[in-house]
């Protein structure tokens, strides 16, 4: 499960400003447009060219569950391109990105500390350099554990060190069993 790569586009998805086609084939036509083509839109969703052309001219209405699925995921992924690229240029450069988890966090540090991981709830606000890395990674295809790490280092840095005012001994910080992650532009 991929939660820190669907959550940052979760993220992004809620700045769009209009909601994605309703019906099949609206949905279905805007993908056509997109891709430029029937073929190509076949060949992503897993079905015949005839079966889009069908969809095209409203002769099928009412698609299979998990055609409906990849239909309403890939048409997700593509709508609102540059409302998308604002939202992630404002949350990079003077926004940032507001993280709420809950997780088994704690952090390597020198002998004699309170270093053992516990279960924490925490909401924290990111800086936007934080932003610029996650998404920067994400759109380099980065996998979850990537993306896991870069997090991690920013509530090091925010969290923890309270961007260097305070344990500045701490080495690295585990994060790890995570319940839920949601991300906030």
């Amino acid at each position: 499960m991929a939660q820190f790569g669907d959550g940052l586009e979760k993220a992004v998805q809620r700045s769009f400003t209009r909601p994605i086609p309703k019906s099949a084939g609206a949905r279905m036509r805007y993908l056509v447009r997109q891709l430029k083509g029937t073929r190509a839109a076949a060949e992503l969703l897993g079905v015949s060219q005839r079966t889009v052309e069908r969809y095209l001219k409203d002769q099928i209405r009412k698609p299979r569950p998990q055609l409906a699925a990849r239909l309403e995921t890939e048409v997700r992924r593509r709508w609102q391109p540059q409302i998308r690229a604002r939202a992630r240029q404002r949350a990079a450069t003077t926004d940032g990105i507001v993280i709420d988890t809950r997780a088994r966090i704690g952090y390597t540090a020198p002998i004699g500390s309170t270093d053992d991981s516990r279960l924490r709830q925490l909401t924290v606000a990111l800086p936007p350099q934080y932003a610029a890395r996650l998404f920067d990674a994400q759109q380099q295809g980065a996998d979850d554990g990537r993306l896991r790490e870069i997090t991690a280092e920013a509530l090091k840095d925010v969290y923890f060190q309270d961007g260097g005012r305070r344990a500045g001994t701490l080495e690295q910080v585990r994060f790890t069993d995570v319940e839920h992650v949601d991300f906030e532009l």
